[in-house]
């Protein structure tokens, strides 16, 4: 995983202020007690380090590949559908 993409999810699970305070100051048994930041100074993978953080911190399994902002409501996406199928 890029690092971009670990901020990415980062922010968008936990918003950017809040995420900044769990890289630098939450401490991860899971990655020896070090911080995600010095995990990842360290050469520890952030894909590593992500799954890490969502166990640690409850984040529920389903969003463990990032939150879907783009997952239209099903009714949307029939629309989307007949509008194809009409032109």
């Amino acid at each position: 995983m890029r690092l971009s993409e670990f901020k990415g999810l980062m922010a968008d699970e936990f918003g950017e202020a809040y995420a900044a305070v769990l890289l630098e100051d939450l401490v991860l048994s899971e990655l020896a007690d070090q911080t995600a930041n010095l995990a990842i100074k360290q050469g520890t993978d952030p894909k590593d380090v992500w799954l890490a953080l969502c166990k640690s911190l409850g984040v529920p399994k389903s969003r463990w590949h990032g939150v879907h902002k783009d997952k239209k409501k099903p009714s949307e996406q029939n629309n989307e559908k007949k509008t194809r199928r009409d032109n």
